[in-house]
């Protein structure tokens, strides 16, 4: 790949990944509600997925995936019922009462970090299922990479994978600045009224019913 096509290209993604989209809305929505750290893991995972969707458009496997109508509609359905699972989980619910003795206090503060843990570790695996059964990108993936794909040079699996690597990680510092930036806001937010708190998860939880919603509208 020649830079004149790598700068193009990159200049390209940029101005798509900044566009208003669920991927970008999930990472804000992620990084307002919870923090910078979580939504940049939310980008970790979504980047993952794209290398799975980039592996599959090099292979021509998302083209043959893509032409069948029973297979697309099968990975639609499961990717929006993916997100209501999310939308319903998301949903603030009223809280346990708190323990009062202080051992009772120590295990709680160790569960809850414990928790920490695993909630960054669920939300990476949440972004990978998000992109991984959004048939939305693949059918993106094959429409872009091809347009910067030199095919008097040969080896057009390698140039698109190149292309899709470009993508992941200028898609992973635009993620990643926009998670800094919402995580600051969010938290600016949450220190002034702790009522945020909830509204922040309810809004989290329109923007995974609303996503579900315009997966099942695709049509094939």
């Amino acid at each position: 790949m020649d830079l004149q096509t790598a700068v193009s290209f990159i200049a390209v993604a940029i101005a798509l990944t900044l566009m208003p989209g669920p991927d970008i809305l999930f990472v804000i929505a992620q990084s307002m509600s919870r923090s910078a750290r979580s939504g940049i893991m939310v980008a970790l995972g979504l980047c993952t997925g794209l290398l799975v969707h980039t592996s599959l458009a090099a292979l021509g496997i998302s083209a043959i995936v893509l032409s069948s109508e029973a297979a697309f509609t099968a990975v639609k359905w499961l990717g929006a019922a993916y997100l209501l699972y999310l939308a319903w989980k998301t949903w603030p619910r009223k809280k346990t009462t708190k323990p009062t003795t202080t051992t009772a206090i120590n295990t709680h503060n160790d569960t809850d970090q414990k928790q920490d843990e695993v909630t960054l570790g669920t939300l990476y695996r949440r972004g990978i299922w998000m992109n991984v059964l959004n048939p939305k990108v693949s059918l993106f993936f094959l429409a872009l990479l091809p347009q910067f794909v030199s095919m008097d040079k040969g080896h057009v699996p390698f140039q698109m994978v190149q292309l899709g690597l470009l993508f992941i990680i200028q898609a992973l510092l635009v993620f990643s600045a926009a998670s800094i930036v919402a995580g600051w806001l969010g938290g600016s937010i949450q220190r002034r009224s702790n009522k945020w708190n909830k509204r922040l998860s309810i809004i989290e939880a329109l923007i995974y019913a609303a996503l579900a919603a315009n997966l099942v509208l695709l049509h094939f």
